[in-house]
């Protein structure tokens, strides 16, 4: 299986931990997922459902050569905006509902954005700013950022509400922010140091970058994240990063986590 360079530093075994938990905090190193389980975790999409379409090929080709699981596809939010095909991006999600795998959607900024100005377009505008132009496009709403009017801006929503699929609304509304498996968070952004996963708020969750980047020391879980872009996925003491820029890069990441194992698919 073809791995990054990454790999040689993060394809080894911690001691044996066999219920998938460490106590206290946790390094990289030692973070394990509970015996007979493995999770496939994905970066930031930004609507390109083509390298999106190809990593689950991949996915599936991986799962056919190695061992049964208990198998789960973790996806890290941001599915919309900037690429070509937000709704295709969502279409495939929600085909992912007949599958044997375990799907978690976790929300991203971008969907945040993205239900404010649902709600109230001139409230929520700044979410055009983001690449929400790109995602109006994709549901067939003919948007340009020049000579932005408040009129304008309206309309705009009115054509997104009338063109977005129930099913998409209710994927967008219904995702949450975090989830935790074993001796791994998994969340869009990060956590506020100093505060207990507990205790997190949601907007650091989804938005945090600075004050969880530049911080050193461990968690009580290894944080699993995306939002902060970078050449290539990377690996601290202490978190996971995997948004590798797909929009512009062409470079969709997927992290694969089994017993003390960590591999870039």
């Amino acid at each position: 299986m073809p791995l990054t360079r990454l790999n040689k530093f993060i394809s080894r075994r911690s001691p044996e931990v066999n219920d998938g938990s460490a106590e206290g905090p946790v390094s990289v190193a030692a973070a394990t997922l509970p015996e007979g389980q493995r999770a496939y975790v994905i970066g930031d999409i930004h609507g390109r459902k083509d390298l999106l379409s190809s990593l689950l090929d991949k996915i599936a080709r991986d799962r056919a050569a190695k061992e049964k699981a208990d198998t789960h596809l973790i996806f890290l939010g941001d599915y919309v905006d900037r690429g070509p095909d937000s709704a295709g991006v969502i279409n495939m999600l929600l085909a992912l509902d007949q599958s044997d795998m375990n799907v978690i959607t976790l929300k991203g900024n971008h969907e945040a954005a993205m239900r404010s100005f649902l709600q109230d377009p001139v409230k929520g505008k700044r979410w055009l700013y983001y690449g929400g132009d790109a995602t109006l496009r994709s549901y067939g709403v003919d948007f340009a950022l020049r000579d932005i009017t408040e009129d304008k801006i309206v309309q705009a929503g009115r054509k997104l509400r009338k063109n977005l699929p129930d099913s998409h609304l209710k994927f967008i509304c219904s995702l949450k922010s975090s989830h935790m498996i074993g001796d791994y968070f998994f969340v869009h952004a990060g956590i506020e140091p100093g505060k207990s996963i507990d205790n997190q708020k949601e907007h650091d969750l989804l938005w945090i970058r600075d004050a969880f980047l530049e911080h050193e020391g461990l968690y009580e879980k290894v944080i699993v994240h995306g939002h902060s872009i970078i050449p290539e996925p990377e690996l601290k003491d202490n978190r996971i990063g995997i948004d590798t820029g797909a929009f512009y890069s062409n470079l969709l990441t997927c992290l694969v986590l089994e017993g003390g194992t960590k591999e870039i698919l």
